[in-house]
């Protein structure tokens, strides 16, 4: 009886460890964002699926109590990837909760402790009931603002502005009946008109075309023009400079000799002056030449002489008259 209870108790031990002492166990950490309602120590931990491990530890982050740490204890040997991610769901009705791990390429890094004494901290991802939380709270955030907007459009002003616009309508829908003889009418003008407009711009087109092609020659030759005015305005200023040289050369040399000329004239034009005064005082002159001037006073020349000099100088004054 007493081997038979030792045995039955070894055996109960090892069916609450679920087999421990037979299996070696790696740990990981995890931290979830949300609630971990129904999770609870030696909950299963799965790998897509299959089941390869429990749930040793459940403790609130002392930090931020919005936190929560998981641990977990999985069997060795299990490909735990870096790009493995933890997920919490649900049993079916009972609402029993399990950690579901999925994830991770085939040949990827295997997940290791970043710092030694640390354990490896698997990724995790929100719950499908979080994120149809999440989704839900939204959609009734957007329900209560739309039913807020639909409020304020249904008062009673607009519910009057609505009804006056509603009457309105009525009215031109009326007055457009009315005259849909005149609508028909303006139509047909005016498709009329757009043909016609079709038409004229096809002829302006035609005509356009020759005289844009004969602007183009225009603007072409006034283009040669203007070219052939610059080149004759660049040779026009190279001859304007070689004139100026030859210029400047010409008065080094003229002017001097115009100069002596000048002063020659201005002699002959003195001589002429006197010449003619004398001409006039004296017209005979020009025939029997200048006479001797007579002699002063006190001068020893015959008194005779000077007479007859005195009556020849006074001779011509008689005789102009």
């Amino acid at each position: 009886m007493l081997v038979l209870g030792i045995a039955l108790i070894a055996g109960v031990l090892w069916i609450a460890s679920g087999g421990a002492w037979q299996k070696k166990v790696d740990l990981y950490q995890a931290v979830e964002d949300e609630s971990v309602s129904g999770l609870n120590l030696n909950a299963p931990v799965k790998y897509n699926g299959v089941e390869v491990g429990k749930v040793r530890s459940i403790k609130l982050d002392a930090v931020n109590p919005q936190r929560v740490h998981l641990v977990f204890a999985i069997e060795r040997g299990t490909p735990i990837q870096v790009d493995t991610v933890a997920v919490l769901k649900t049993q079916g009705l009972t609402g029993i909760a399990y950690v579901e791990l999925a994830g991770g390429a085939p040949n990827g890094p295997l997940l290791v402790a970043a710092q030694p004494g640390e354990l490896p901290m698997i990724r995790t991802k929100a719950s499908l009931s979080a994120r149809l939380e999440n989704v839900l709270t939204s959609v009734l955030a957007k329900l209560d603002s739309t039913s807020n907007a639909v409020n304020k459009l249904l008062s009673d002003e607009n519910r009057l502005a609505l009804s006056s616009a509603l009457s309105d309508i009525a009215a031109v829908s009326r007055t457009i009946a009315a005259r849909q003889a005149t609508l028909d009418a303006t139509i047909t003008n005016l498709g009329r008109t757009m043909d016609n407009s079709a038409r004229l711009s096809a002829q302006l087109n035609s005509q356009v075309d020759p005289l844009v092609a004969r602007i183009s020659r225009s603007a072409a030759a006034i283009e040669k023009l203007g070219n052939d005015a610059a080149s004759a305005s660049t040779q026009a200023g190279q001859t304007v400079e070689a004139v100026g040289a030859d210029v400047r050369g010409l008065t080094s040399q003229t002017v001097p000799a115009v100069q002596i000329l000048v002063n020659d004239l201005t002699v002959l034009s003195a001589s002429l002056r006197r010449l003619s005064e004398q001409t006039e005082r004296n017209p005979a002159s020009l025939l029997r030449g200048r006479l001797a001037v007579p002699d002063g006073p006190g001068e020893g020349a015959a008194l005779a002489p000077a007479a007859n000099v005195r009556a020849i100088d006074d001779a011509p004054r008689v005789a102009a008259p």
